[in-house]
């Protein structure tokens, strides 16, 4: 009867390890049995019936080699999954010796560069640490950031160089610390491995963003979340987002044609939001500011009121577009030549910790009779918020309270309130947006 044999593959035990990584201590030789046999018939062995299941199938090593014993001849070598030929069975045996093959044996060398992060971390960890491998990160431009659970720090610097080592297109590698930045709510970080260089350019949405990932907020998982909203903007809306960040919405819902009243408190984001909207060509229909939310909310309406932002041209034009126009000799509307935009359509509220303690900014923001005329139709508010409470039914309940507490009213069905699971954040605490209409009555001080 056929025994099955297993190949040994993985890299060598290095429990010793600890503070450094010493690459030269992963190195396996794996002995395998070989059919040398004409190059010409290397291709029918690989694909013969008698010979399924027992050709080498490993990553990053082929399969058919140079014969180097007789380098002057026009001999390959299969590798076989096997290391003897007893452990053949007797189809394989008998259809290789039909087609005249020799069986030798042939060494594989297996070093640091073969294994991938698990495999190495594996090899290193105690034993005890194995079934949670840390090898998970988040990416942002070159950077991985990594949340380490306590049991792996002594062996974080190690985690760091692995996982820079395996990762070519990562330059550093940092930690999240516990603590974070009480007045603008980024992580603090300790770098693992690689260079400090913490200023980052990340992609998503069709825009290209730059930040100081040590100075500002910035959460790769929200991506969804800032497509969600974006995708209820109309293009020729006015945009009102309180704490914008660098941009996550501000970014896309220009790029898709709205106007956008960009406002962050953290110097370190606005200035980056500023670099971004120039970056990304939307200064004609974005304006960054840095001051307190509450401030923010209250002025915003009659400011833009008073200097509104260009009306909506149309969608942007490729370069081949513009030709074809050009050739045509149409012309298309100047922005300035447009109704401009004077009327906020929607206040995007995404600071989740304490966003709805800002929603009494809104009593009185449009108690003026010019400002009561312009908002025939109230924004919608989406603010993001947190709860403990997991049941939904109950989770929309302390949300609702919460934000009606603020507004200083009820949200009632004609403020076509919508609450939105984002995502769970930790095991007793969930992410959530609740959408609404603005009541008038807290939006013209009633």
């Amino acid at each position: 009867m056929h025994r099955k044999v297993t190949i040994d593959t993985s890299p060598p035990p290095a429990r010793w390890m600890k503070d450094t990584l010493d690459r030269s201590a992963f190195h396996r030789t794996v002995t395998v049995l070989a059919a040398r046999l004409p190059a010409a018939k290397a291709g029918f062995v690989l694909k013969a019936e008698a010979m399924k299941g027992l050709i080498v199938n490993l990553p990053k090593i082929r399969s058919v080699v140079v014969d180097t014993e007789f380098l002057g001849g026009d001999n390959k070598l299969v590798l076989l999954r096997v290391q003897h030929e007893a452990d053949l069975n007797v189809d394989a045996r008998s259809y290789l010796k039909s087609q005249n093959a020799s069986l030798t044996t042939h060494n594989i060398e297996l070093d640091y560069a073969y294994w991938n992060a698990d495999d190495i971390l594996h090899a290193i960890l105690p034993e005890e640490l194995l079934d949670g491998s840390p090898t998970g990160f988040s990416t942002v431009g070159h950077l991985a950031h990594m949340n380490l659970n306590d049991e792996y720090l002594p062996y974080k610097h190690i985690i760091g160089q692995v996982i820079l080592d395996k990762n070519k297109r990562l330059r550093t590698v940092v930690n999240k610390l516990d603590s974070i930045d009480t007045q603008f709510r980024f992580f603090k970080m300790e770098l693992l491995a690689g260079e400090p260089n913490y200023i980052v350019e990340h992609s998503e949405s069709d825009c290209r963003f730059k930040f100081d990932f040590s100075q500002v907020y910035w959460n790769s998982r929200l991506h969804t979340e800032h497509a969600r909203l974006v995708d209820m903007f109309q293009p020729d809306d006015l945009i009102a987002d309180v704490f914008a960040g660098v941009g996550p919405f501000t970014l896309p819902a220009a790029k898709k044609g709205c106007a956008v009243l960009a406002n962050d408190l953290n110097p370190e984001s606005y200035k980056y939001l500023y670099i971004n909207i120039k970056n990304n060509k939307v200064s004609d229909r974005a304006r960054a500011s840095c001051e307190d939310g509450r401030d923010f909310i209250r002025h915003a309406a009659a400011r833009v009121a008073a200097d509104p932002l260009p009306g909506y041209a149309g969608p942007s034009l490729s370069q081949s577009q513009r030709r074809a126009q050009s050739r045509q000799q149409s012309r298309r509307l100047n922005p300035s030549e447009l109704p401009p935009r004077k009327r906020i359509a929607h206040f995007v509220m995404n600071l989740p910790d304490s966003a709805i303690t800002f929603l009494d900014a809104f009593r009185g923001m449009l108690a003026t009779t010019g400002l009561q005329a312009l908002y025939d139709v109230m924004p919608m508010i989406h603010c993001h918020c947190f709860t403990r409470e997991l049941e939904r039914e109950a989770a929309e309940r302390d949300i609702r309270h919460r934000v009606e507490e603020r507004l200083g009213c009820t949200l009632s069905a004609e403020n076509e309130v919508t609450v939105y699971l984002v995502r769970s954040v930790a095991p007793n605490k969930d992410m959530y947006c609740i959408s609404f209409r603005l009541p008038r009555a807290t939006a013209f001080g009633l």
